[in-house]
């Protein structure tokens, strides 16, 4: 079993972003510049705007925080993220999920400029992705495309399973492993909450994708041997063992799983640290133009 070692990777993308960002300083460009919007308490949602923030420190990527209270009217949210749209000088914008129940997350996907779309959820930039155009990836299928590429690990003609069918990690992932690239050309099954006989189809995986969140749900039994496991879910569980009362477990039962894995990611340390540097990748991209041309915006 090897450990896919995702903060290794992404400090080395990162120090790649870090040296592109001073060459363009150096040519008289401003920094790219990202924009977030943060809406609540949510413990997680903030700690990983924190990891942002800091991942931009180190890039050298300007980073703005936008924090408002969950109170926030929808209306009064538009004009915030129309204001960041209309700002030339920011280059990248999210807004993190989870919104509160008054407010439509497809509305406020969007309501942002494409351009500036940098977590690749609006349905152009998803349309795009499936179209195989240039496009912004989703920041987390886009890192574990990267793990898989970095660790040379062998996609075509293997049979990938997805547990999770959302629109921000397992849609897009499964997308992205069945389109003819490389990493590519898998045979992708989705699986979800309505799939019959589902550990059956787990274990007949070659590439195992785990984003269901539910903490321990992929048990040993539902893993082929010599699997590569993409583990994606993060939870905050309580422990005795550790001071702080709680640890930090994924999808995947660790443990047991990891001995029959040719492959297999930590958590934390694996996906996680790719999903940010993929949103800065997404940002520099937006910073050169690469996929909207200057002053792009959506006619509505």
């Amino acid at each position: 079993m090897a450990l896919i070692d995702g903060n290794k990777i992404a400090g080395k993308i990162k120090e790649e972003i870090r040296k592109e960002v001073a060459a363009m300083m150096d040519a008289g460009k401003n920094s790219p510049h990202l924009a977030a919007i943060l809406i609540g308490d949510d413990p997680a949602s903030h700690t990983y705007v924190a990891y942002k923030e800091k991942d931009c420190k180190a890039a050298g990527i300007i980073s703005s925080i936008y924090k408002k209270s969950d109170k926030i009217k929808e209306e009064e949210l538009f004009e915030i993220i129309d204001f960041i749209n209309n700002d030339d000088e920011i280059d990248g914008l999210i807004v993190q999920l989870p919104l509160p129940d008054h407010i439509s997350e497809q509305k406020v996907i969007q309501r942002i400029n494409p351009a500036k779309d940098v977590d690749g959820f609006h349905p152009l930039n998803i349309g795009k992705m499936i179209l195989n155009l240039p496009t912004y990836f989703p920041a987390t299928p886009y890192g574990i495309i990267q793990l898989l590429e970095k660790y040379n690990i062998e996609t075509e003609g293997k049979n990938c399973v997805v547990l999770g069918r959302s629109n921000i990690v397992g849609t897009p992932v499964s997308i992205l492993l069945s389109r003819k690239t490389n990493p590519g050309n898998c045979t992708v099954t989705i699986c979800h909450s309505r799939t019959r006989e589902l550990k059956k189809i787990a274990a007949n995986a070659d590439i195992l994708i785990a984003a269901i969140g539910k903490p321990g749900y992929v048990t040993a039994d539902m893993v082929k041997n010599n699997a590569v496991v993409i583990d994606v879910g993060i939870h905050r569980v309580r422990s005795s063992k550790t001071n702080s009362g709680y640890n930090l477990v994924g999808d995947v039962k660790f443990d047991e799983v990891s001995k029959k894995c040719s492959y297999i990611t930590p958590v934390p340390g694996g996906v996680g640290p790719m999903t940010r540097i993929a949103l800065l990748q997404n940002t520099l991209k937006a910073a050169k133009k690469i996929i909207y041309p200057e002053g792009y915006t959506l006619s509505k």
